[in-house]
């Protein structure tokens, strides 16, 4: 079709210079995916060299340890990626000798790898012609189409997905990337579309018909929940004190300082430490933080002091070597102690 011919003439000569655009290795491949989902490209860069630095292949993956692979990790968010990169890891070392499948099917049976990702590696790395269809992708069918349908049906993926499917040239690999590069610097969301730059510019409907702004039509997401909570920043020869959360739930076996639901009053914050057996070393400080999750927000409420007593026992002290999230982090640094409410 003319699209397919106009896009895969275009790509070679304007899609951007990315470390993993130089690599058919499915491995790295996988890996820059998983990490550019919720996250920026000029973000995931550094860690995704670094990444590939120290775990080369699956099985330098499967084996690293859970603190080691969080700390790799920190900053890039979203640490239920992570968890998945490694246990899909651990699958491909029992089952395919550590190499990466090379069936769409079988790579949508690996924890973590959905029909995008699945569709990312196949073509990329195995020449298989599976569409790898991500927002990037639905934003510009959308607006070439000049399709009013809601991106966020399902259904409406799957049959993008299919006609997708039926259009794969000879390199589906470059096609997939076309459409996701066009997508990410040229028809862009917000409603600012480059249009004067785009190789569909001519045959775009929505172009045509003057509504590429106002696509793609998506549901509006619901309000995030908002949660109160009372955070303790405390310190003992000035490493924070941190717990270890459960291996599930919301950021399962991170780090964490400790913390409780709800606003606690200044009196309940030292009836707490107490509890613990822990009393502040000189004034209490107090001020606010506040952590955006995807489905829940956290308003917290911070109580940062020195600490001793018997209870520093029961507390790991941060040495660098474990990965505190960043809902955490943001309620640490010496800029947020220095005066800013002492009571």
């Amino acid at each position: 079709m003319e699209y397919v011919d106009l896009l895969m003439n275009w790509y070679p000569g304007h899609h951007r210079d990315l470390p993993w655009r130089n690599t058919r290795d499915p491995y790295a491949i996988w890996v820059s995916e998983i990490m550019l989902q919720q996250t920026r490209v000029a973000a995931v860069i550094p860690y995704y060299e670094r990444f590939l630095k120290e775990l080369p292949d699956a099985k330098a993956l499967a084996a690293v340890s859970d603190d080691r692979l969080n700390l790799l990790w920190q900053g890039l968010g979203y640490y239920s990626r992570a968890r998945n990169l490694k246990k899909a890891a651990e699958i491909v070392c029992e089952r395919f000798a550590g190499r990466m499948p090379d069936r769409y099917e079988t790579l949508l049976s690996l924890p973590g790898i959905g029909s995008y990702t699945a569709g990312a590696i196949a073509s990329i790395a195995y020449g298989e012609r599976e569409p790898a269809v991500d927002g990037n992708v639905l934003r510009v069918y959308a607006r070439f189409k000049n399709d009013p349908s809601d991106v966020a049906d399902p259904a409406v993926r799957a049959r993008v997905f299919e006609e997708l499917k039926a259009v794969m040239p000879s390199d589906p690999g470059m096609f997939n990337q076309a459409l996701m590069e066009l997508g990410a610097t040229v028809c862009v969301p917000n409603g600012q579309p480059q249009c004067g730059d785009c190789p569909l510019r001519e045959i775009c409907r929505a172009r045509a018909a003057g509504t590429a702004g106002l696509l793609p039509n998506k549901a509006p997401k619901k309000p995030r929940a908002v949660e109160d909570r009372t955070v303790f920043a405390l310190y003992s020869d000035s490493a924070p004190l941190l717990l270890k959360r459960p291996d599930k739930g919301l950021l399962a076996g991170l780090y964490e300082l400790p913390n409780e639901a709800g606003t606690l009053s200044t009196g309940e914050a030292m009836r707490w430490m107490t509890a613990h057996g822990l009393h502040p070393l000189g004034d209490l400080s107090v001020y606010s933080a506040k952590h955006v999750f995807t489905h829940i927000e956290w308003h917290m409420r911070v109580y940062a002091a020195d600490v001793a007593g018997a209870g520093v026992k029961a507390f790991v002290r941060s040495d660098g070597s474990r990965s505190i999230p960043t809902a955490f982090s943001v309620c640490l640094g010496e800029d947020r102690r220095s005066n800013e409410n002492k009571r």
